[in-house]
């Protein structure tokens, strides 16, 4: 359902309407990634566009701004109907992007960048380098960047490069300015400049689109909300309007009434709840991504990790297994240390990880599937560098008898099997290496209702065997019906955790909507009593 409110901009901009969407779809591989999209950007307004990850918030902009032609549908810039073949030419109508992974080029200065393709020239046609710098600085200084410009930009940090960016958005005097993400980098000084910039924009009559995972910045900036579930525009109105609650509920798909009527469920016994920690991970750090995140898992225990996208719980699986540095904090597995930043010693110690993106960084899609499950435990399985095939054929039919796993033999390309069995492969793999601690990350996105329904069995099952399992998930109901606990992230930081009958879906959407003011109230409420 999309509601509006009002008549004037910034409520309801329709009459001035600065880029919109009419009824815009999007398709890639016969997934479709936008279905009948409305979308108006009011001159002068700041205007959020929120969604999980997945739901069209990067498609819809990049059809904005020319890098995809949508299939059906139009866009209107300035109440024109336009056809944007390239992101130049979006740019050459007035729409400026800044994304959150800095697209500038690092080997060049600040000022180079900022005026890249349209450096003011001398008479004889030279770059006037001079002039380029003065204003350069000027504009920098303006936006409360204490930096030299004749600095090339990749020896600057990431959040002075953003910046950069956001410099360079205003020095071509756009009608449209999009951030996609842009305080993922930032940090507090710098967040509060550029909303600075952001209103001064919008005051100027800019039309801004705001991306963001942290939902406390869209109640500080934003004017109104655009939400997308799957592809569909699911709400629109003014973000006054908007509970956290309710934004958290039109994300997630779930009817806020029928949550709140929710009641607790009755679990049984937690798995083991008397054995000692298997992992124990304390005071993790990860600059500008988690602030001081813990974590225990018994042997036998699913804990789930909950939290919107961007709360930091890819960042403390990665973390734990060492693949993201940390800068503080430690890691420990039956008591022992493990190295910090080094995923080697964290597989060597028992922990195991199955990456979200299984396309990505898991299945190498020419190998077969006897290939993909062995490469974990190929150094364990060889002597003198040369490695026994019949370890390897025995172990690969276990797995794949263990696993149920589709496959016409174990020379078949992993690349020809469902998205189900590619993604029980990778769990093989990791099976393989014996781990006692097992941290999945996604395990069920992007397959079907049949393998998804396996794969959750097959977690149940591994736990009941004794392995200490760390669940990351964006679906309530495979969080509070998989996990024994759950432990809610929000903005790289512990803010909950769900325990027995706490374990409620209601209980997860209000953690999931933290309220730092809220909860600052009740925390002094309860010490009161």
């Amino acid at each position: 359902m999309i509601s509006s409110t009002g008549t004037d901009s910034p409520e309801s901009p329709s009459a001035a309407a600065i880029l919109e969407t009419e009824g815009v779809t999007k398709s890639f591989g016969g997934v479709q990634a936008l279905r009948g999209v409305d979308f108006q950007l009011g001159a002068g307004e700041i205007h959020a566009l929120v969604g999980e990850n997945g739901a069209g918030k990067s498609t819809l902009i990049k059809v904005l701004t020319g890098v995809h032609p949508p299939d059906d549908g139009e866009v209107r810039f300035a109440g024109d109907r336009v056809d944007f073949h390239r992101p130049a030419d979006a740019q050459r109508a007035g729409i400026s992007t800044i994304y959150q992974e800095v697209n500038l080029v690092p080997l060049l200065s600040v000022a180079r960048n900022i005026f890249l393709g349209r450096e003011p020239r001398t008479r004889l046609g030279l770059v006037d380098v001079a002039r380029m710098n003065r204003e350069a600085a000027t504009l920098v200084e303006s936006l409360g960047v204490g930096v030299d410009v004749r600095a090339d930009l990749g020896r600057l940090g990431l959040g002075v490069q953003q910046m950069v960016a956001l410099a360079r958005a205003v020095s071509v005097s756009a009608r449209v300015v999009i951030m996609d993400e842009p305080t993922s980098s930032l940090e507090a000084r710098e967040v509060a400049t550029l909303f600075g910039v952001a209103r001064t924009l919008r005051d100027a009559g800019v039309g801004l689109v705001f991306v963001s995972h942290r939902l406390d910045e869209l109640w500080e900036l934003c004017d109104r909300v655009t939400i997308l579930r799957d592809g569909r525009q699911v709400h629109t109105g003014r973000m006054a309007d908007l509970g956290r609650l309710a934004l958290i509920s039109h994300m997630l798909g779930r009817d806020l009434d029928d949550v709140r009527r929710t009641g607790a469920t009755d679990f049984g016994e937690t798995r083991r709840q008397d054995r000692e920690p298997v992992l124990t991970a304390a005071g993790l750090d990860v600059g500008g991504r988690l602030h001081g995140v813990g974590l225990a898992v018994r042997p036998g225990e699913v804990v789930g990790l909950g939290g919107l996208l961007g709360s930091g719980r890819t960042e403390t699986v990665q973390t734990v297994y060492g693949a993201l540095p940390r800068e503080a904090g430690t890691v420990r597995v039956d008591g022992t240390e493990v190295r910090a930043n080094s995923v080697g010693h964290a597989l060597r110690s028992g922990i195991a990880l199955l990456s979200e993106d299984r396309k990505a960084e898991g299945i190498i899609p020419e190998l077969s599937v006897r290939e993909n499950i062995a490469l974990a435990v190929l150094p364990r399985l060889s002597r003198w560098g040369l490695v026994s095939e019949s370890k390897v054929d025995a172990l690969v039919a276990t797995f794949m008898a263990r696993l149920r796993i589709k496959a016409s033999s174990p020379a078949q390309p992993v690349r020809e099997l469902s998205g189900g069995n590619q993604q029980k492969v990778l769990i093989a793999r990791w099976l393989c290496t014996e781990p006692k601690v097992f941290l999945l990350d996604e395990p069920t996105r992007g397959i079907d209702v049949g393998a998804k329904s396996e794969v959750q069995s097959l977690i149940d099952e591994l736990a009941e065997q004794g392995l200490a399992v760390v669940l990351v998930s964006s679906e309530m109901e495979e969080l509070v019906e998989g996990a024994d606990r759950i432990v809610v992230l929000h903005d790289g930081g512990v803010v909950r955790e769900l325990t027995g009958e706490q374990r409620t879906t209601a209980a997860l959407l209000a953690a999931l909507a933290h309220d730092p003011q809220a909860a600052a109230e009740k925390k002094k409420e309860d010490a009161g009593d």
